[in-house]
């Protein structure tokens, strides 16, 4: 069983203990504590070697416990300090090398720690001793400093700290210092001095003064302040007057005493007045003269803080004294009788025993206000606050900070991390195409039909990010949270959408009906066959039922699916001869009933033969041509009244001889029923699909959502189907082919089912934490949660409750304690004895204090803590007043009448007092300005005025409740509301008073309207115009035109033409065939004959033409002629051959065979005939076949596709915006340019690669979307008239194209009623006051008054006069937020003193290169020496400075300013940035020159330096300037009597040399100026001869190179010679 033990362990820090669970720690102490022996330890062997040991090791060993070793070195050295041979130094001495000790294992380490403290400031590093320079002359921008903290080694049980060798042996000691940077040294900066003052006497002489202030402070090493005062003598005209005392003499009181009790009297002198005379210069004679205390002024300081003891309420009166002098106008001091002492100050008063505040002990720290790790790493903080236990009574001490705040989790490493919010937001709503209407729209009946583009909402809430480590499953729903915790833009809560228009079916029209064929053709049964006929879809329909039937069918008998069809036939080959019966053979194939080849072995019947007899006709024989192809059934069916027919022809190509003859007219045509079936047409009907159910035969795995589920799975639609006869009804179903019934079944796939999905409720709202006040309701708490997506297609449905609301927890009720205060006791005075001992005074009388005691009672009239009122019941009232005690010779009155009646509001009531006694006879008593006998004040009156005040508000309309998204962002606009103006309301004096005395809510209403606003209207679409061409495509239009323009913020209008329209117009196409020629076979060849002979030979032969419908072969519905291409209109007669009877007959002409396409026009088409009678012996037949060249646009055209240009974006009828469609139109163009059908490009093959139709979207006309308003604000001022409610929206979605704008009102004001406003009013310092003498000690005050104004102070103008406290609130706080007396000084005359204090300087940071260093500003503000006597100087005090820390400092720079140069001498003075001129700051190093000189001296005769910094000449004299800018000598000026000198400049060449040379050449050289300066007249000469001389040289080189043009240009020019006239005479 192990024991616990209880170690103590001496260390550095004194005694402390801890309790250790294992058993033989005692050995762990004594080894810790071993640690402190000394290492150097010294055994003499002789006087020459000792043994010396090193530092005990680390603790070694296996096991944590004692079986450890220390070990350390041991050696042996010589006195001098050499190692040397251990055997020099005495063995039996030997110290020991190791020792068991107590191994230290790691799980120790948990028991102490090392704990340091914050760095501290930094410091400047101290400066070598070889480092002599100054720091300024080294710092640049910053110098080097120190940062040190403190290291204790801990327990961290109790955080009692232990020796540092303990954890020592864990972790080595923290840094105790760091390198840190300081700014460089910030020289004080002090303002330009004052002006000078007035001369401190009136004759004689005197002093005077000017000072400066101090405007930044040394800091960072800098140099110290200058002297801030400069003092010179003054002499005034008029010496003193002879016989004036040369001293004058002020009374001068000290500073009171302490108070102190009166049993302290004895520590008083009990004599009378007792001066005290000392000599010396710096003589100060006292005197404590005890007279009657004229002091009233009490204070009532730091009431308002906690007390929770009723002992605390205990107030002591004490007394307190300050010492009198007389001083002399020297600044000495002299004998108290030179004084005049008529009424003389007091030395005494009373006062109240100063106590100090009390606290309690400090609360324990609060918690961290940081929790988690956030990114902008800013730390916590942790609070921690105590209690006033007594507060200060008198001149006690300050009561110190009552609450502490510390950072806390600066780092956060080990936090978690913060909670992230982001925006979420439900599913969309559903598609609204409704609120994209305008108000011309809106009148449509049936909005249920609208479709393509509009508008859906979403609700947005905020969340708090979960854990990424969660896995999500099901779609993410979490808590909504208060929105002001997601920081960021919400994401769009608006957005476009689009509902599918239905597209109706667009259907080819109807194929002709083709040939009787079975059902199944695969299997043929019976005699029973179908005729049909098809449509196709050319545009599929959406969102509408299927499109009508595609095939009608109508009953036949003899079907055929199959038949064989002659391809092609040859000549007929004659047997015998050249005429007769013969052969001619013949192709087949096997064809459907769409004439498509097909297999033969489905042609059940016999295949025709391969020869077929034939007759070629012989001479004299009549010649037919074969049978035509029968015409197109008259009808497609046959009925009682009408029956189908068709017919085919053939014609007499050959006439017969003599003896034959040809066919009667009647056997050239045969005629055949047709379509004989009876008109009865038969269909399929569908009717719609119906619903999708499902059918567990089918069911696959479907795709989930979020939730991985398989929800979704195949189902089945089912459908009718009826065989329908046309215009009848249902029938039975074997009357419509089998084969084409439609389906009845389909898969389709099953709605998924939508659970709906709502958040978890969010948090209860907070209920009140603090106690209710008596009579308030009970307060509620709510939650709610959202619907993130509806339920759908039978999923769960959503919950009804969505709101929750329930009563909070009842909450104690705030306790009523009320403050108790007792009868004053008598007023006390300084005692008498006191006053008798010092005065010799026998009457005790005059001002004093009295008390009163003040407790705290609860709403049963017991005491409690005095605490309790202070929290409950406010501050503790006054306890202390001052007092007066009537003296015999004071002014003695009655008693104050009662006040006499009132005669109306605006009138004054008054009373009055009497003079009483003996003081009838006092002069002074009379004086009513001290004692006023009768007083007045205003009558009370109860007549008040309204007054209307300021602007009216905007127009506020009535709110509605919103019903859905839609209701909340339509609301009204527009209508009749209300507007509101401010209402002041005046007394009789017209003063405002609280609106609540003449209307309930201070406000003026009045209705007002918002005018709607109207959109712009258009009329209808006008019928769209007939297509611009006959044939092809072309292009129709419509147009709506202007009929209202929109006004008060209307939806727009669409783009205008000039004629205030819009087109719409898009491509047409006019079907090119709709209208063709039919044409009646060709009559009989006529051959004009004048005898009865067979007619033969040429002739002529003709036709009926019509112009009817395409596809129709009926000239009973022939058209007008014109409708038809006149272009091809049809030959009506032509000349024919009929052979004669023995000519050779030929058959017709084949059709033209087919030129290439593309045209080629070097080929050629031919056509060929064959021979149908040989002719009689002796004649020939005519070509059999012709060619013909290919001739573009003749013979043959070539064929090409155009396409039009896009329409405009065309939208369903029940559209507004959203996706539509952009058509154009394709047309075969033939080379001609022709339009031709299309089906002839089709059938060409021609490449078609344009699109001809694709999707578009037309912007939707969005209007401005904005939120509800919010509620209104609180007023922005709670009384006066600036007061103002507030409330705004907010644009949810801008206008968008022609949508009605955003309305411009998105915030609206309301006028709040206009209350007085009631301020403490603080008054300026008043004089310093000295009370009972000239100079000394003395105090400025300052009032509070309770003012009246109509805005917010101190904005308003003038306030009112001062009204009763209780409108301001509690004076006794107020006081004692505000300090209301100041002590100050006003000095004697001779007084050596300091001035005010300066204002403060502006604040200022510390700014390395422009950029802050610091983020707390300093302010300074100093106190310069005046010195009025010479004499007095040693007793001067020293100037001060103060600084103070400030928010929103500026950085300052600071450069040297200079003034114009005047006489080379300027000012130059240091300039702050902000244009405030210093002493200091400025580099002293880069200070400008006040004076200037000239470099070089002006030496040269009549020089001097000149303003400009350069050498020029006296008057009277011209310089003469070197080309480098020097002055080169002065000459003097012709002329210079009265004309103005111009100065002459030389060039390098003709200036004078070096002097050397000047004297060498000075006898015989050529000198152009004489001795006055003027150019002498050779020099005129000279010149003149030059000119000619160049004159010459240049009419001799124009004469010799003319003749020769090779003689390009004379030897290289040389620099002319000019002369410029400088303005002289001699010129």
């Amino acid at each position: 069983m192990s024991m616990g033990w209880t170690m103590i362990l001496k260390d550095d820090s004194g005694v402390t203990g801890w309790t250790w669970r294992v058993g033989n720690y005692l050995l762990l102490s004594m080894s810790l504590i071993g640690m402190h022996v000394k290492s150097d330890l010294e055994f003499p062997k002789d006087r020459h070697y000792t043994w010396k040991t090193g530092h005990w090791g680390r603790c070694m060993g296996e096991e944590c416990g004692t079986g450890g070793v220390q070990s350390r070195t041991v050696w042996c050295i010589h006195t001098e300090g050499w190692t040397t041979h251990h055997s020099n130094c005495r063995h039996s001495d030997k110290p020991e090398s190791q020792r068991p000790c107590f191994k230290v294992c790691e799980w120790h380490q948990d028991l102490f720690e090392w704990e340091v403290s914050e760095w501290g400031p930094c410091v400047l590093a101290p400066l070598l001793s070889n480092e002599l320079k100054l720091r300024t002359a080294q710092c640049i921008t910053a110098q080097h400093g120190i940062q040190r903290r403190k290291v204790h080694c801990v327990r961290t049980s109790n955080r009692t700290s232990v020796t540092e060798r303990i954890c020592d042996f864990f972790s080595p000691r923290p840094a105790l210092e760091q390198a840190c940077l300081i700014p460089c040294p910030h020289d004080c900066i002090v303002s330009d001095f004052s002006s000078w003052s007035g001369c401190s006497r009136t004759c004689g002489a005197g002093l005077q003064h000017r000072t400066r202030h101090v405007l930044a402070a040394p800091v960072y090493g800098g140099a110290n302040c200058p002297n801030l005062t400069q003092t010179r003598t003054c002499a005034n005209l008029f010496p003193c007057p002879l016989g004036e005392s040369e001293h004058h003499y002020s009374l001068k009181v000290g500073l009171w005493s302490e108070c102190r009790q009166p049993q302290h009297k004895g520590l008083w002198m009990s004599g009378r007045t007792v001066l005290d005379f000392s000599t010396g210069d710096t003589e100060r004679n006292t005197v404590k003269r005890h007279i009657q205390s004229s002091q009233h002024h009490h204070h009532h300081l730091h009431q308002h803080h906690h007390q929770h003891s009723l002992k605390g309420l205990d107030v002591e009166i004490g007394y307190q004294t300050r010492q009198v002098r007389c001083m002399r106008s020297d600044g000495k001091n002299a004998m108290l009788s030179l004084c005049t002492l008529d009424n003389g100050p007091g030395t005494f008063q009373s006062c109240v025993m100063p106590r100090d505040c009390e606290t309690s002990d400090w609360s324990v720290w609060s918690p961290c206000s940081k929790t988690c790790r956030a990114s902008d790493m800013s730390p916590g903080f942790r609070v921690r606050t105590r209690s006033i236990t007594h507060t200060p009574i008198g001149q006690g001490k300050e009561c110190p900070a009552l609450e502490e705040k510390e950072a806390c989790n600066i780092i956060g490493d080990l936090l978690p991390n913060c909670p992230r919010y982001v925006w979420k937001s439900t599913d969309w709503g559903d598609c609204q195409v409704a609120p994209l209407l305008s108000q011309q729209d809106r009148r449509l009946d049936n909005v249920s039909v609208l479709c393509g583009g509009g508008i859906q909402t979403r609700q947005l809430y905020c969340v708090q990010v979960p854990d990424n480590s969660t896995p999500h499953h099901r779609k993410e729903v979490s808590r909504p949270v208060n929105g002001h915790l997601c920081t960021g833009d919400p994401p769009s809560a608006v957005q476009p959408c689009s509902i599918p228009c239905p597209q109706l079916c667009l259907l080819s029209s109807w194929s002709s009906w083709g040939a009787c064929i079975h059902d199944n053709c695969m299997e043929t049964h019976g005699r029973k066959g179908f005729k049909q006929r098809r449509r196709d879809v050319l545009e599929e329909g959406s969102g509408t039922e299927n499109c009508a039937h595609l095939l009608e069918s109508m009953p036949c008998e003899d079907p055929l699916c199959f038949r064989w069809q002659v391809q092609m036939e040859s000549a007929c080959v004659p047997s015998n001869g050249t005429c007769g019966n013969g052969t001619s053979t013949q192709t087949v194939a096997c064809i459907n009933s769409q004439g498509q080849l097909v297999p033969e072995e489905l042609c059940e019947e016999q295949s025709p033969p391969a020869e077929v007899s034939c007759e070629m006709a012989c001479s004299g024989d009549c010649v037919l041509s074969s049978w035509s192809h029968w015409s197109s059934c008259s009808h497609s069916c046959s009925s009682k009244n009408s029956e189908g027919r068709q017919s085919r022809i053939r014609t007499i190509l050959g006439l017969p001889g003599e003896d034959k003859t040809c066919p009667a007219a009647t056997a050239l045509e045969e005629w055949r029923t047709c379509n004989d079936h009876p008109c009865i047409t038969f269909f399929w009907e569908a009717s719609p699909w119906g619903p999708c159910i499902e059918d567990s035969s089918m069911n696959v795995n479907g795709s989930g959502y979020w939730n991985g589920t398989a929800t979704c799975a195949v189902g089945l639609q089912i459908r009718k189907v009826a065989c329908m006869k046309m215009g009848a009804g249902p029938v039975i179903p074997k009357r419509c082919p089998e084969s084409a019934r439609p389906d009845t079944i389909q898969p389709c796939l099953l709605p998924c089912k939508n659970d709906c999905i709502v958040t978890p409720f969010s948090e209860w709202t907070a209920c009140p934490t603090t106690c209710l006040p008596v009579n308030s309701s009970v307060a509620s708490q709510s939650r709610y949660r959202i619907i993130i997506q509806r339920a759908a297609n039978g999923g769960q449905e959503c919950p009804d409750t969505l709101f929750e609301e329930r009563e909070c927890e009842a909450l104690l009720l705030c306790p009523t304690y009320r403050w108790k205060t007792h009868r004053w006791h008598p007023c006390t005075l300084v005692p008498d004895s006191v006053q008798q001992g010092m005065t010799g005074a026998s009457e005790s009388c005059g001002k004093g204090l009295e008390m009163r005691g003040v407790s705290c009672v609860d709403e049963y009239d017991e005491m409690v803590a005095v605490s309790e009122c202070l929290r409950w019941a406010g501050p503790m009232p006054s306890r202390f007043r001052s007092c007066w005690v009537a003296c015999k010779d004071d002014c003695a009155f009655s008693s104050w009448s009662k006040f006499s009646e009132c005669s109306g509001c605006g009138s004054r009531r008054t009373r009055k007092r009497t003079i009483t006694g003996r003081s009838r006879k006092q002069d002074r008593c009379q004086r009513e300005d001290l004692y006023p006998l009768v007083e007045s004040e205003p009558c009370p009156c109860e007549e008040f005025v309204s007054q209307p005040y300021g602007n009216w508000s905007s127009c506020i309309l009535s709110e509605t409740p919103a019903q859905g998204w839609r209701g909340r962002r339509e609301a009204r606009d527009c209508g009749q509301g209300l507007r509101y103006r401010a209402m002041s309301c005046l007394d009789h004096e017209s003063h405002l008073v609280s609106p609540d005395l003449c209307s309930e809510s201070g406000l003026v209403e009045e209705v007002c309207y918002m005018p709607c606003p109207l959109d712009c209207k258009l009329s209808d679409w006008s019928p769209w115009s007939a297509c611009s061409t006959s044939c092809g495509s072309g292009l129709k239009i419509r147009s709506k035109w202007l009929r209202e323009k929109p006004f008060n913020g209307g939806r727009p209008c669409p783009k205008l033409d000039l004629k205030n329209q819009v087109y719409e117009a898009v491509p047409c196409r006019s079907e090119c065939g709709l209208y063709e020629w039919l044409t009646d076979p060709w009559s009989v060849c006529t051959i004009n004959t004048v005898d009865e002979l067979p007619a033969c030979g040429e002739g002529v032969q003709s036709r009926k033409i019509w112009c009817v419908s395409r596809g129709s072969e009926d000239p009973v519905a022939s058209v007008n002629e014109t409708l038809c291409d006149q272009d091809e209109i049809p030959p009506q007669a032509q000349t024919c051959v009929l052979p004669c009877p023995d000519d050779c007959v030929m058959s017709q002409w084949s059709p033209w065979s087919t030129c290439a396409i593309p045209c080629d026009e070097n080929s050629s088409r031919i056509r060929t005939r064959h021979v149908l009678r040989p002719p009689v012996a002796g004649r020939v037949c005519p070509e059999n076949n012709q060619t013909e060249p290919c001739i573009l646009n003749s013979t043959c055209f070539n064929y090409h596709y155009n396409v039009s240009s896009w329409s405009t974006c065309q939208l369903s009828e029940h559209a507004i915006c959203g996706q539509g469609t952009r058509t154009r139109l394709l047309d075969c163009i033939r080379s001609d340019g022709k339009v031709v059908d299309l089906s002839v490009c089709e059938e060409l093959g021609l490449l078609q690669l344009w699109r001809l139709a694709m999707k578009c979207v037309v912007d939707c006309p969005f209007n401005c979307i904005l939120s509800d308003w919010t509620s209104w604000t609180e007023c922005s001022h709670t009384c006066g008239d600036k007061g103002v409610k507030t409330r705004f929206r907010t644009v949810l979605q801008p206008a968008h194209e022609e949508g009605r704008p955003c309305a411009s009102q998105l915030s609206q004001t309301m006028p709040c009623p206009i209350s007085p406003c009631y301020t403490w009013l603080l008054s300026d310092w008043s004089p310093c006051r000295v009370q009972g003498a000239e100079c000394g000690e003395g105090t400025r005050e300052r009032n509070l008054t309770c003012a009246q104004h109509w805005s917010d102070w101190p904005d308003s103008p003038n306030p009112s006069e001062a009204l009763e406290d209780d409108k301001c609130g509690d004076r006794l706080r107020k006081e004692s937020e505000q300090e209301l007396q100041q002590p100050c000084f006003v000095p004697c005359p001779g007084d050596c003193h300091l001035t005010e204090w300066s204002l403060w300087s502006s604040c200022q940071l510390t700014c390395l290169e422009g950029r802050s260093f610091e983020t707390v500003g300093r302010q300074a503000r100093s106190q310069a020496v005046v010195i009025q006597v010479l004499d007095n100087q040693d007793s001067c005090p020293q100037q001060v400075f103060e600084t103070r820390p400030c928010k929103g400092g500026k950085c300052h720079s600071y450069e040297w300013r200079t003034s114009a140069w005047n006489d080379n001498e300027r000012s130059v003075w240091c300039q702050r940035s902000d244009g405030v001129n210093v002493t200091g700051g400025c580099f002293p190093q880069n200070r400008p020159t006040t004076v200037r000189h000239c470099h070089p001296p002006c030496t040269k005769p009549f020089s001097h330096c000149k303003q400009s910094g350069v050498c020029g000449c006296e008057r009277g004299y011209t310089e003469v300037m070197t080309t480098h800018g020097f002055l080169d000598y002065c000459t003097k000026t012709p002329g210079a009597d009265n004309k103005k000198a111009d100065v002459k400049t030389s060039s390098g060449r003709l200036r004078p040399g070096t002097t050397q040379i000047q004297d060498f050449f000075g006898e015989w050289s050529l000198q152009p100026l004489g001795p006055d300066g003027r150019i002498k007249l050779w020099v005129y000469g000279l010149t003149a001869g030059g000119f000619i001389v160049i004159l010459f040289i240049i009419a001799v080189a124009f004469l010799f190179c003319k003749p020769s043009k090779q003689c390009k240009s004379a030897s290289p020019p040389q620099k002319p010679l000019t002369l410029a006239y400088d303005g002289d005479v001699d010129m």
